[in-house]
């Protein structure tokens, strides 16, 4: 049975595939519909769904929230640490109209999705500082240059290298991929054990980061500002052939295409890498002094290098939406605004190392001096890119993810791999 629903959301879905779905914040006026927020009313009890809270940290917020707001309480239902499955099962809520799930903590990527679907609600914009936080965190929760979604945390690739081999060796961080090859061709040999590159190279969401990162970082684009493929390109095809190549010369370990964040970790860990893409959670891990890692203290971060200079990291991250289906709105605008200030941000900096989009927070000398890392990642968010803002995104991501692996494993040329997948996403983002 078609329900009225059901046909809404794929009218809402068409008309955004006929506009072509383009990158966030630059996409035209979608027809039909209100520019105005609707009014978000309702106060009591709500929930927050997410993926599985491995810090413990978050729980600790909502308590602070709770024992203010007694009656207006936030439940956490804690979904499972894959992305994939944490999306499916919103998904799943969304489709039956359920009012189960309130809040949603929506990974960057699922923007246009949900919007598109009318599955999350606009926010006025006005409620929030969104000028205090980092400008290319909020585009991500922006579709049809609408807000849909306020970002609560940031993520952006990082290049960890080996600081105590780099300085022994009088080399310094690479900024390029040419200089990478020569530090790895002079380091690598006289250490016994250890590998030149990893990142995430397995067939999963991973892959589709570090792919987009290469094409970027070679002065590619996978799809354009509006919203049609360009992948199939010469500087795309120069940013896929720095991995393929990679895993053909050595630089890349052939356990590597097995790799995501964990796997690379661990083995980062081990002293096995020089260097590695990574995410900055990786930070506090390494530098462990419980015995847990053979590099802490030894390690340093710098920005990802590219083909012809400083890369473009892939930009990760996660915003908290409320579900177009949810009772208690007010209470859930409220308590979204709550955990995106200041202060919530700099405990979730301090306690568990997760990047915040309060801008000033990275400039604060006293947490640069606990975190290091955090120049190079402002820099690196900065200058990131998004990943394809796209309503069918589940299936554009697999296409890519495909492609990728087709041509590292050598199966495929890049060439032949990258005609192939620019056919494909013609046809997922076609009106």
């Amino acid at each position: 049975m078609v329900t009225q629903g059901r046909v809404k959301r794929a009218v809402a879905v068409a008309a955004a595939l006929a506009l072509g779905v383009s990158a966030c914040g630059s996409e035209t006026e979608s027809p039909g519909q209100s520019t105005a927020p609707p009014a978000l009313d309702g106060v009591g009890p709500i929930t927050l769904v997410t993926g599985k809270d491995t810090s413990g940290n978050l729980q600790n917020q909502l308590d602070g929230w709770n024992a203010a707001h007694p009656d207006q309480k936030v439940t956490l239902i804690e979904l499972p640490e894959d992305a994939d499955a944490q999306r499916q099962q919103m998904v799943q809520n969304a489709q039956t109209g359920s009012d189960t799930y309130t809040v949603l903590n929506l990974d960057v990527v699922w923007t246009a999705e949900f919007a598109a679907n009318q599955w999350v609600t606009q926010l006025p914009e006005s409620e929030f500082p969104l000028d205090k936080l980092l400008p290319a965190t909020v585009e991500t929760a922006k579709y049809f240059k609408r807000l849909y979604g306020i970002p609560v945390a940031s993520d952006g690739g990082l290049l960890y290298y080996r600081k105590d081999l780099l300085d022994a060796a009088g080399v310094q961080p690479p900024t390029t991929w040419a200089e990478l090859d020569a530090a790895c061709a002079k380091i690598v040999p006289a250490n016994p054990g250890l590998s030149c590159y990893a990142g995430q190279f397995e067939k999963y969401e991973g892959l589709t980061v570090n792919f987009s990162e290469a094409v970027n970082s070679a002065g590619g684009e996978v799809v354009g500002e509006d919203g049609k493929p360009v992948v199939n390109s010469e500087n795309a095809k120069k940013g896929l052939d720095f991995l393929v190549e990679g895993v053909k010369s050595g630089r890349i370990p052939q356990k590597a295409r097995t790799f995501k964040e964990e796997e690379g970790r661990r083995a980062f860990q081990a002293g096995e890498l020089l260097f590695h893409r990574q995410w900055p959670y990786q930070y506090a891990e390494a530098n462990a002094t419980d015995g847990s890692s053979a590099v802490a203290g030894k390690f340093a971060v710098a920005p990802l290098p590219g083909l012809d200079g400083l890369g473009a990291s892939t930009l990760g991250g996660h915003n908290y939406a409320i579900s177009s289906f949810a009772k208690n709105k007010k209470t859930a605008l409220d308590f979204i605004k709550h955990m995106v200030d200041e202060k919530q941000q700099r405990e979730n900096l301090e306690k568990t190392s997760i990047a915040p989009t309060w801008a000033s927070l990275y400039d604060e000398q006293a947490l640069i001096e606990k975190f290091p890392y955090l120049t190079e990642l402002k820099t690196s968010i900065e200058k990131a890119k998004k990943r394809p803002a796209v309503v069918k995104y589940q299936e554009v991501s697999s296409a890519i993810q495909e492609a990728a692996y087709s041509a590292m494993s050598g199966t495929t040329s890049s060439a032949d791999a990258l005609a192939k997948l620019q056919t494909r996403l013609e046809e997922l983002t076609k009106g």
